[in-house]
C-alpha cells in the first residue's frame, strides 16, 4: 500500500511538472507572437547633424561599406544559425574591443560615406553595448542617420545560450549633408522563419550635390535566413525598382550594404572551396539590372583576390572554408566607379571584411 501511495505522489508530481512545463511553453509561444510586429513603413529618419556641406562633382571621393557582425565575430567565434556554436559575442569587453578595432579601421580608411551593417543598439548577443552611438561618437563630423533593422522578442535559442532580445540596424555615415532620410520595409516572409531573420528594410538617404541635383544613397542588408527563395527576389525588385526611379529622375544613385547573394556568381571557384550546399549564397541575379542605367560593383582584385564573408559554421581559417562575397555596391551610370576592393582584414572583427569604391559624380 505504501509502495502505492509513493508511486502516485510521484506520478503526481510528474504531471505537476509536465503541466509547468505546458504552460510555460504555451506563454513563451504566445509572447513571442503577440510582441512581434513589423517596424513602419515609409519612416521618416532622424538625422545626427554634424556639417552642411554639399556633395562635390567632379571630384574623387570613396564610399565604404562594412556588416560589422553585432561586434560579436573575433576571428574564434562560430554562429548557431550556421551550423557553429556561438549566439552571443564572449563578453562585453570582447564587444568593446572589437568596436575600438573597427572605429581605428574607419577612421585609416577615411571615407567620405560609410555604410555599417548589422550595428546593435541594444542586444542581448552583444551584452547590451549601444554600437550605434559609440560610432556616432567616435567619427565626427559625419551626418548620420540609424535605420532599425531587428527589433525581436527574447528568443529563447538556444538553450543554453538564448540569443535574446536585439534592437539592431544600419548605420549610414556621410561627410555631406544628409537633408533627408526615409526607412523603408522590405517583402519578408510570412512563415514563423520571420522570427529568426531581420524585419528587412533599406534606408534612403539624400545628399544635395553642388550642382543642384541630389545623391540617393541606399544602404541595404537583405535576407539570409529564408525557407522562401522568392523573399529576395522580392526584394531585390523593389529596391531596383525604388533607384531605377531616382536616377530616372535625374539624380545620382548609390547602393551599398550586405545583399546575401554571390556578387562574383561563383565565388566558390575563386576562392577555393565549393559553395554548392549553401543554398543562401546564390548568384546575384545581375540580369535584373539590364535596362534601369544601374551597374553592379563586385569589389575584387585579380592579382590578390580577397572575399568579403566567410562561412561561420566553425572560426576563421586561412584555408580550407568557404568564402564568398557578398557586399558590393549598385551605381547609377551617371557615377563613374575608378576602383572596387575588399579591405583585407582577415575577418578580425566581423564575419565580414570591408569593401569599398572610389567614385565621381558626373558634372
Amino acid at each position: 500500500m505504501k509502495n502505492k501511495t509513493v508511486i502516485g505522489r510521484i506520478l503526481k508530481a510528474l504531471m505537476c511538472l509536465l503541466l509547468a512545463v505546458i504552460v510555460v511553453a504555451i506563454g513563451y509561444v504566445s509572447y513571442v507572437l503577440i510582441d512581434y510586429h513589423r517596424i513602419e513603413d515609409n519612416l521618416a529618419l532622424e538625422i545626427n547633424e554634424e556639417t552642411a556641406k554639399s556633395i562635390p562633382v567632379n571630384k574623387e571621393l570613396k564610399a565604404l561599406s562594412y556588416n560589422i557582425g553585432f561586434c560579436a565575430y573575433t576571428q574564434d567565434f562560430s554562429f548557431f544559425m550556421d551550423g557553429g556554436k556561438s549566439s552571443r559575442a564572449k563578453s562585453e569587453e570582447s564587444v568593446n574591443e572589437v568596436l575600438s578595432g573597427i572605429k581605428d579601421l574607419l577612421k585609416f580608411e577615411d571615407a567620405d560615406i560609410v555604410m555599417l551593417e548589422e550595428v546593435d543598439k541594444n542586444a542581448t548577443r552583444s551584452h547590451h553595448v549601444d554600437q550605434q552611438k559609440y560610432l556616432d561618437d567616435a567619427l565626427i563630423g559625419f551626418d548620420s542617420v540609424f535605420a532599425v533593422n531587428y527589433d525581436s522578442p527574447y528568443l529563447f535559442y538556444p538553450f543554453l545560450e538564448p540569443h535574446g532580445k536585439s534592437l539592431s540596424g544600419m548605420l549610414t555615415l556621410s561627410k555631406y549633408d544628409i537633408s533627408d532620410s526615409t526607412r523603408i520595409s522590405l517583402p519578408i516572409e510570412t512563415s514563423l522563419m520571420k522570427l529568426v531573420d531581420l524585419d528587412r528594410c533599406y534606408s534612403v538617404s539624400r545628399i544635395n550635390t553642388d550642382n543642384g541635383k541630389h545623391l540617393v544613397l541606399y544602404t541595404v542588408h537583405l535576407s539570409a535566413y529564408t525557407s522562401d527563395g522568392t523573399i529576395a527576389t522580392n526584394q531585390l525588385e523593389l529596391l531596383i525598382s525604388d533607384m531605377k526611379e531616382e536616377y530616372a529622375n535625374g539624380n545620382y544613385v548609390i547602393c551599398g550594404g550586405d545583399f546575401n547573394k554571390d556578387l562574383l556568381l561563383d565565388s566558390g571557384s575563386i576562392f577555393g572551396v565549393s559553395g554548392e550546399e549553401y543554398t543562401w549564397a546564390q548568384a546575384f541575379p545581375v540580369d535584373m539590372l539590364n535596362n534601369t542605367g544601374l551597374s553592379l560593383i563586385a569589389p575584387f582584385d585579380e592579382k590578390n583576390p580577397v572575399a568579403t564573408c566567410r562561412n561561420t559554421d566553425e572560426p576563421y581559417k586561412e584555408e580550407g572554408q568557404f568564402n564568398v562575397t557578398l557586399d558590393g555596391f549598385i551605381v547609377s551610370d551617371n557615377v563613374s566607379v575608378s576602383k572596387a576592393d575588399v579591405i583585407d582584414a582577415k575577418f578580425m572583427y566581423s564575419d565580414h571584411n570591408p569593401v569599398y569604391m572610389t567614385f565621381t559624380l558626373k558634372g
